[in-house]
């Protein structure tokens, strides 16, 4: 008998596992009926997780351990039974704050410390000339992205939210956010950097690895009775997905990779701005070549095993975005929350 699921995903490279999932016939050889539904922000798929229009979600890794403790206005205990990926996100700056920053760097403005102390002394001069601050935006306020620039930001003592204005944009509105102006650069995953560039509008600064390797990002989330109520499902579409990440990982089968992606229910995104970021090839703009960063965006099994210490730097993140004040409670709700004994078992 098939089984019918519904998993609401946002269009980013790294929804590709659920993607291909469905489009290469791995959840089908499963015995699932894998409906994919395409969402307009991140609140909106962790909402109708929530009120259980969707089986499982593509979902940041914070946002659903802000909606197991509670945070934000949400109480929605989750689980996790595999990551999605590690990695993918970048910093990408209007041309105009990029050249600015350019020309009061000491050093090479690739190195975060430069670019950092840079962004330091614009700030500065805009407060001492009655500029109002610098706006910078993330796809929500609980993601990896919002941590990456804070971290960024603290290697000058700049402070997100203080220093510089922060926003929340959904991943597809960031290209046309930084076009209006309406903010100076963006946090964002792949491929929104690069659409910007593409765009003629942006510049991308530093990837998401040039501050931390191996970052936690998305993850498959259940609601956490859902997760214990329904072990067969749960497993089935572990093992369709890690199957496809096995077939994601061939680079053999990139062409194939992206024009899934493209299509207009997924990404709705040329093919020739998809397919180079799967190798790592990032367009940086500025008058500069395409940059090749290794490892870029992890879709590999190891890289989705669910682990209860990413819990920990994701609520050190909070912490330092004075999000939370941690406790050991929160600490053992977060960790609880990946559960990797499912991981194992799909594994097989």
């Amino acid at each position: 008998m098939t089984l019918h699921l519904r998993v609401g995903f946002m269009p980013l490279i790294d929804c590709a596992l659920v993607v291909l999932a469905r489009d290469e016939g791995f959840a089908e050889a499963e015995g699932l009926n894998l409906e994919l539904v395409r969402e307009v922000s991140w609140s909106n798929l962790r909402d109708k997780l929530n009120v259980r229009l969707f089986d499982a979600a593509h979902m940041l890794g914070p946002a659903a351990i802000a909606a197991t403790l509670g945070l934000g206005g949400v109480r929605a205990p989750m689980a996790v039974p595999l990551a999605l990926n590690l990695d993918g996100a970048a910093i990408t700056l209007s041309l105009r704050r990029h050249e600015e920053m350019a020309r009061l760097a000491e050093g090479e403005l690739a190195d975060t410390t430069v670019s950092a102390a840079a962004l330091a002394t614009l700030v500065a001069r805009r407060r001492a000339s009655g500029l109002p601050p610098l706006t910078f935006a993330a796809v929500f306020g609980f993601s990896s992205h919002t941590y990456l620039l804070c971290e960024w930001l603290a290697k000058a003592g700049l402070a997100l939210g203080s220093d510089v204005r922060f926003e929340v944009v959904p991943p597809p509105q960031t290209v046309e956010a930084l076009a209006s102006g309406r903010v100076d650069g963006f946090c964002a995953g792949a491929p929104w950097n690069a659409a910007a560039v593409s765009a003629g509008i942006g510049c991308m600064l530093h990837t998401g690895t040039d501050l931390r390797r191996d970052c936690p990002d998305k993850v498959l989330a259940w609601q956490a009775d859902d997760f214990e109520r329904r072990p067969a499902a749960v497993g089935k579409l572990t093992r369709a997905i890690l199957r496809a990440s096995d077939w994601a990982c061939d680079p053999a089968n990139a062409p194939r990779f992206a024009r899934h992606l493209a299509a207009p229910d997924r990404l709705a995104l040329p093919v020739a701005m998809l397919e180079p970021i799967l190798s790592g090839s990032l367009l940086q703009g500025a008058g500069r070549p395409p940059r090749q960063v290794r490892n870029f965006i992890r879709l590999d099994r190891d890289a989705l095993r669910p682990r209860p210490d990413h819990a920990d730097w994701i609520l050190s993140g909070m912490e330092k975005a004075g999000q939370i004040v941690r406790s050991p409670e929160m600490t053992a709700q977060a960790r609880a929350m990946f559960r990797a004994a499912s991981w194992t078992d799909g594994a097989d």
